[in-house]
């Protein structure tokens, strides 16, 4: 007797992407736009999302903010993709050959007020 066959379907894999770049780079995850294309028997991730970054005056009075907020838009977007594949790789077992991310947008973060 076989054990049978276990299948993750595309659904779950694109559910499970969208979450952990949500997660990631702490947008919300109906932002988060996931495909998969086959590129030579492994999976290709690309993801469309838009990145939050802080009110643009404040980073006029204080440059260091950039920094709180993770750096660059680029640097941002290449540190995760790595954590995003591993990530995605642990919880599915699935192998991704790359993580494409395309920033779709931006959101200006909303100043935090001292009481």
């Amino acid at each position: 007797m076989s054990a049978g066959h276990t299948r993750i379907t595309t659904q779950a894999l694109t559910s499970t992407a969208r979450a952990v770049a949500a997660e990631t780079l702490r947008v919300p995850a109906a932002d988060v736009r996931a495909s998969f294309s086959d590129e030579a028997g492994l999976l290709a991730l690309h993801l469309g999302l838009p990145l939050s970054i802080p009110p643009l005056a404040s980073v006029a009075a204080d440059p260091s903010l950039v920094e709180a907020f993770g750096g660059s838009l680029a640097h941002r977007a290449q540190s995760a993709q790595a954590l995003i594949l591993e990530r995605i790789q642990q919880l599915t077992g699935a192998r991704l050959s790359r993580v494409d991310l395309r920033v779709t947008g931006l959101s200006v973060a909303r100043e935090r007020r001292v009481r």
